[in-house]
């Protein structure tokens, strides 16, 4: 049974890890997708990996800090495909320092992609799905929005932040027919984990009940469920899907 099929979706950061494991869940359930991002090298070989496979999907460019950039993805994805059904706000950087050596452009960095990247990418939707009365907004928090981590004040904050918009959004916008939920991964195998010596990660095992690191494809498989009719009455939810390591 393919879950979204005809469904339009635009995946933020989907040039690699969680974001491409989501373009490709979307693309084999039926789903038109856009993969943004701001890597236009990977992107592009995403694309054409997709494609090579029979998918349906386009890149574009964007840097989801510009609001003009933003507007861009919007307006190109509605004239190629007639609508946006599906927004995941996936695209994330870290710039990781310890408060006292952390610099106010490291700061503002995180915030600018992470956050108010979010911020411009839903209400840049907002005009098509209230206009059809239906859609699906999936934003990405982190655990380390829930219980803080070292060296990432930045990373924390604006992950904290995507979890109060969600919920505010939730009510705002569950009158209009429109579903916003968040995912909130734990430690996932992804290129922002690779510098992490050995050892820490062995330690980050042994806090986790499942006693592994959580893979892309986990992520994007809560992606697919919230965007999916039976999420339907899923609404204002952050979705842990971090091998149970908050609770």
């Amino acid at each position: 049974m393919k879950r979204l099929e005809n469904k339009v979706a635009i995946i933020t950061g989907a040039a690699q890890g969680i974001g491409f494991y989501a373009a490709r869940t979307f693309a084999e359930h039926g789903a038109r997708v856009v993969l943004a991002d701001f890597d236009v090298e990977k992107g592009e070989e995403s694309v054409k990996a997709l494609r090579e496979d029979g998918y349906e999907c386009t890149f574009f460019k964007v840097d989801v800090s510009d609001r003009t950039s933003v507007d861009a993805l919007v307006k190109e994805t509605v004239d190629t495909y007639g609508t946006v059904d599906i927004l995941i706000n996936n695209a994330g950087i870290t710039r990781d320092a310890m408060l006292k050596k952390m610099s106010v452009e490291q700061f503002q960095q995180v915030l600018d992609v992470n956050l108010t990247g979010v911020f411009h990418c839903t209400q840049a939707v907002l005009p098509v799905m209230v206009g059809q009365g239906k859609g699906k907004i999936i934003s990405t928090s982190s655990v380390s929005g829930v219980y803080g981590n070292v060296g990432q004040t930045n990373y924390a904050a604006a992950k904290a932040g995507i979890v109060g918009m969600t919920k505010t959004w939730a009510k705002e916008l569950g009158r209009k027919g429109i579903n916003v939920n968040a995912v909130v991964p734990g430690f996932t195998e992804t290129s922002m984990v690779e510098s992490v010596p050995d050892h820490v990660i062995d330690q980050l095992k042994g806090q986790i009940p499942l006693a592994r690191l959580g893979n892309p494809q986990d992520i994007a498989n809560a992606y697919l469920f919230l965007a999916s009719d039976e999420a339907s009455y899923v609404n204002g939810h952050a979705l842990h899907v971090d091998g149970g390591i908050v609770m």
